[in-house]
């Protein structure tokens, strides 16, 4: 299984059972070290997360298989790169930026 932290649409159970077939739970966490911004693309604005010093963003942590992360992948578009990275929890996950 492999850990993504979410803050912004993939949060929505919407979303999630669209993109992967079916509901998360997820598990607050937080990202220290990055500011919550957004992007305008053409279909809408949306969040995004950017380096930041002194900031921190509130989300999620989901459990997903590797397998419906290549489907979240496709739905995140080249817009965001998903890297690695710690949260306050100690977990290191996933995360769109």
């Amino acid at each position: 299984m492999e850990l993504l932290f979410v803050y912004g649409t993939l949060q929505q159970p919407e979303v999630q059972t669209r993109i992967i077939g079916r509901l998360v739970n997820g598990t607050p966490d937080v990202l220290d070290g990055f500011f919550k911004s957004q992007i305008a693309m053409s279909d809408g604005v949306f969040p995004l997360v950017i380096p930041r010093h002194g900031h921190e963003v509130q989300g999620m942590v989901l459990e997903v298989t590797s397998a419906e992360l290549e489907r979240m992948d496709l739905y995140e578009t080249s817009a965001y790169r998903r890297i690695r990275v710690p949260l306050r929890s100690g977990l290191e996950s996933w995360v769109y930026a």
